[in-house]
């Protein structure tokens, strides 16, 4: 199965930006701006990334190099979503904590083949479900840092550490960011599809093979990120 990528997809493509910025203009929300500039991003960045992709794709050095590249981006802009900038070791050591084990897992057991072709798009996915994850729970954290900040003092006149008083805050908070991920888990293949499974069925492949890669990255989606101590600052 082959998808035409001339005119039909350019015309989709301005019919549904034209509609996200009537929504946007009708709801007053001010995003409209936003949403123009990512889905112009959003092309740019797939075009180039498509170049890269199949430039480096057949070495396994440079595919790995690729999905660093792709973690360091993500872990920038969590830390801009959280307005945490000087925060970006905090986050990355956080992310890398969800990160780095899914794929361990994926590629020890070898149900993901050590190459380019594979890691790639593999890694993607669970960077991205993993920068959704801290986007959420960095910025649900710090608004209860700010709104409880009252609580905070209280922890440290009873001698609590600063981070102990934090933690009393944020940890009834963080497990929220992960209910996306989780009711996205739960959901696949009932209201959801992932995107490993939309591109094998695109592609033309078996029923097998639509079920693998779906389950691994569904599975990998959602493991909890604890943040390292002392993270965020109050």
């Amino acid at each position: 199965m082959t998808i035409d990528l001339g005119w039909p997809v350019a015309l989709a493509l301005l019919l549904l930006m034209a509609i996200t910025l009537l929504a946007h203009r009708a709801s007053g929300f001010g995003l409209g701006r936003s949403a123009l500039v990512a889905g112009l991003r959003a092309c740019l960045q797939l075009g180039i990334a498509a170049a890269v992709i199949s430039s480096v794709i057949a070495s396994l050095q440079l595919s790995i190099a690729l999905a660093a590249v792709m973690f360091a981006m993500a872990v920038l802009t969590t830390c801009r979503r959280v307005e945490a900038p000087t925060s970006w070791p905090w986050a990355a050591a956080a992310m890398a904590g969800g990160v780095l084990p899914v794929l361990a897992v994926v590629l020890a057991t070898r149900a993901v083949p050590l190459k380019g072709v594979a890691i790639i798009p593999i890694a993607g996915i669970v960077i991205g479900n993993a920068m959704t994850a801290h986007t959420l729970a960095g910025r649900r954290t710090f608004a209860a840092l700010r709104e409880e900040h009252s609580q905070y003092e209280a922890c440290l006149s009873l001698g609590l550490l600063p981070s102990q008083g934090i933690s009393e805050i944020v940890h009834r908070r963080t497990p929220e960011a992960l209910l996306p991920g989780l009711d996205q888990v739960k959901t696949a293949g009932v209201v959801t599809l992932p995107g490993a499974f939309i591109g094998v069925m695109l592609g033309g492949g078996s029923l097998s093979r639509l079920r693998r890669p779906s389950c691994w990255c569904s599975s990998g989606s959602w493991p909890p990120r604890r943040s390292p101590p002392g993270w965020p600052s109050a």
